[in-house]
């Protein structure tokens, strides 16, 4: 027993150990070998703010610095991975951190690279590389792209990028929100938490040329119609919204609703400026109404009451009026085809009693008194029998 304290003393400090502490980047990238490391920190300090990296989900970062054999510590290769909660927030900080004199590479689907810095979106996890001169480094940083996929979490990335309208969009301006902290540092005017973020919404921005002017469209995207109209209606309020607030010291927003998609444009100079953009957003929701709704009423007791009775009534004069049109009809057709329809000794038989000596006739029970049926007299002064009739 005392052998074994050791050993699960060790499981359970490694089951207790959380997933983020788990080392990300490898200790070497071929001939480069990690000259310095940082570990793992939770609010690392980079260049996005701490409130950004919290709205895009950050759970950890690691940071590690690479020199090939016989370098000097100037031509190092810098690597910090953050790991996000999920990969629609680290699409949200790639988009952050990517400059615009970056241009894309193939590290990865999603990945873009300058002279001093680069960027790789893989999954959860996103790679930011800093050094002298990246654009002669492919192949440590595919090296370093393959090492990490390992402890990648694959899933959907946004799609609301593929709203922006294409005609004068700047190139890599797009940028893709989850918080007013980083909205409020990507718009001109400050819109605070107006957009619902806390409630399931997102934005997308990217800045445009209009005619020379510098015009900044930010498409929202909301859970439901419903709540987009009711956002809009806020921001009409306090901000001068088409013209709703002239007197509001922010600068004017063009507004447009598509259903579920808001979209406002800054810095438009005029409403046929903004238009050129907001008329090109299109939300491609359908809405379908399959069945009309309606609220049911209960009828007052005395409704029902008289209802019930005037059905009963309906149904007794129903019975009535059959019970006579049958019985009318029985009693015609006897009248003219007497024993051929109804009643015929043919098709009847009679159970005696046995109570006396005379047999009963079936005719007699039908034919007219008097009336000679078949070769038969019937007879009027019928026995005193007890019988039962019964149809074949």
């Amino acid at each position: 027993m005392k052998r074994l304290t050791p050993l699960l003393l060790a499981v359970l400090l490694l089951a207790l150990c959380p997933v983020e502490a788990q080392q990300i980047l490898p200790r070497s990238l071929g001939q480069w070998t990690e000259a310095a490391s940082s570990g793992t920190a939770t609010t690392p300090a980079t260049t996005p703010p701490p409130a950004v990296l919290a709205e895009y989900g950050l759970r950890a970062s690691e940071s590690a610095a690479y020199l090939p054999d016989a370098a000097k510590a100037e031509d190092q290769m810098r690597v910090t991975v953050f790991q996000m909660r999920d990969p629609s927030g680290a699409y949200g900080l790639y988009s952050f951190l990517r400059a615009p004199d970056m241009v894309r590479a193939d590290f990865a689907e999603h990945s873009s690279i300058s002279r001093a810095k680069s960027l790789i979106l893989i999954g959860n996890l996103v790679l930011e590389i800093a050094g002298t001169d990246l654009t002669k480094l492919d192949a440590p940083m595919k090296s370093l792209a393959a090492a990490v996929v390992a402890h990648s979490q694959d899933g959907p990335l946004p799609t609301l990028w593929q709203h922006l309208p294409p005609k004068g969009l700047l190139e890599r301006s797009d940028r893709y929100i989850l918080g007013p902290q980083t909205l409020d540092q990507l718009f001109p005017v400050n819109l605070g938490n107006l957009l619902g973020f806390s409630k399931g919404a997102e934005a997308e921005i990217a800045h445009y040329k209009l005619r020379g002017h510098d015009a900044t469209l930010l498409i929202a995207d909301f859970p439901t119609p419903a709540f987009a109209s009711q956002q809009l209606s806020q921001l009409e309020k306090q901000f001068n919204v088409n013209g709703s607030n002239p007197g509001s010291s922010s600068p004017p927003l063009f507004a447009k609703r598509d259903l579920t998609l808001l979209a406002l444009v800054a810095g438009a100079p005029n409403r046929a400026e903004a238009n050129t953009l907001l008329d090109q957003i299109q939300s491609g929701t359908q809405l379908t109404w399959d069945e009309p709704t309606f609220q049911f009423k209960e009828p007052s007791i005395e409704l029902m009451v008289v209802g019930a009775i005037v059905g009963t009534g309906i149904i007794c004069g129903f019975a009535l009026v059959a019970g006579l049109a049958f019985g009318g009809f029985r009693i015609f057709i006897k009248q003219m085809l007497p024993g051929r329809v109804f009643d015929r000794g043919t098709h009847l038989e009679i159970l005696q009693l046995g109570l006396a000596s005379k047999p009963i006739n079936a005719e007699d029970f039908y034919a007219s008194v008097g009336r000679v049926v078949g070769s038969t007299v019937v007879d009027k002064n019928l026995p005193d029998r007890i019988a039962l009739r019964i149809f074949r």
